[in-house]
């Protein structure tokens, strides 16, 4: 589950040195260009392979987060996490929505423990050991839903007959998101969406998003899934809005813990997290439509 082409945020706005989008374009591009290869080869020659992708990509992520966490003191129980993911992404795939369910409610039973039989190396005592457990176990339990169990959505989309179409469409939609919002925003950006969470979101880009989502979705739908132009259309509608949702969150985040990205894995990109944060926020409501229209 890739960001693919997505160059940066939407929405445009003041100088970097990287360039409008405070970005590396070339580098950006030609990383989303690659990734884009490598998942549809995957999607369309074994699925089990893009299942591997999604495990990769969701596992650095909790990682990033794991560390930026850490640089707040917070201690976030990785290694339960990360098993849990792997059971609820795979799994998932072959055992349904229930099966995600379970698989869920048993990560995060185990990471709470997790935390209480293995306190911080240097404590002493019951009261030391204690110490921070709710603002840890939360933090963690934050992880195992976002982004661990929102990407067990994934096998949901692909295990369906039409399964790799059906994630083209989840991906390429969310992919116009960022690609029309940056355009938009570079071009004719001028009003700030949201100037103290992304100073670079204008509300032009948001529309130049809005534009690319709805043609793209309303497209797609109809010539790759059999469905009705307006069916694509509510899709890219709602995509958009959940996509910027989730690129605002990531910006909210990113800045209580005062970093800029989450890492620096994707030249021109940030780090994983940084590409997943509008594909987590879009795969539940593009799944749930999906499912609705049949």
């Amino acid at each position: 589950m890739s960001g693919a082409a997505a160059p940066a945020a939407a929405g445009g706005g003041g100088k970097r040195p990287g360039g409008r989008a405070g970005r590396n374009l070339p580098a950006a591009i030609a990383v989303g260009v690659a990734l884009g290869a490598v998942t549809l080869a995957a999607l369309y020659v074994v699925k089990v392979l893009f299942l591997l992708e999604v495990v990769v990509a969701v596992g650095i992520g909790i990682v990033e987060l794991a560390r930026a966490f850490a640089a707040k003191g917070i201690q976030v129980q990785v290694a339960p996490i990360l098993g849990g993911m792997v059971l609820m992404v795979v799994g998932t795939y072959w055992g349904g929505p229930v099966f995600l369910l379970g698989s869920f409610a048993l990560t995060l039973m185990v990471t709470l423990a997790w935390r209480m039989l293995a306190p911080p190396g240097s404590a002493k005592g019951v009261v030391a050991a204690t110490a921070g457990y709710v603002r840890d176990a939360s933090a963690s339990a934050f992880v195992c839903a976002y982004p661990a169990l929102i990407a067990g959505f994934v096998p949901l989309l692909l295990a369906e007959d039409d399964g790799p179409h059906r994630v083209v469409v989840f991906i390429a939609v969310t992919i116009c998101s960022d690609i029309g919002g940056y355009t938009a925003g570079v071009l004719f950006g001028k009003h700030k969406m949201s100037p103290i969470i992304s100073p670079k979101k204008t509300w032009e880009g948001f529309a130049g998003s809005a534009l690319s989502c709805v043609v793209c979705g309303a497209l797609l739908v109809r010539f790759l899934l059999d469905g009705e132009f307006w069916q694509g259309a509510l899709l890219g509608a709602v995509v958009v809005i959940f996509a910027t949702l989730g690129d605002l969150i990531e910006s909210v985040i990113k800045r209580d813990l005062g970093i800029k990205d989450m890492g620096t894995l994707l030249p021109g990109h940030g780090g994983a997290m940084d590409r997943l944060d509008s594909l987590l926020f879009t795969l539940v409501p593009v799944w749930l439509l999906l499912y609705l229209f049949g």
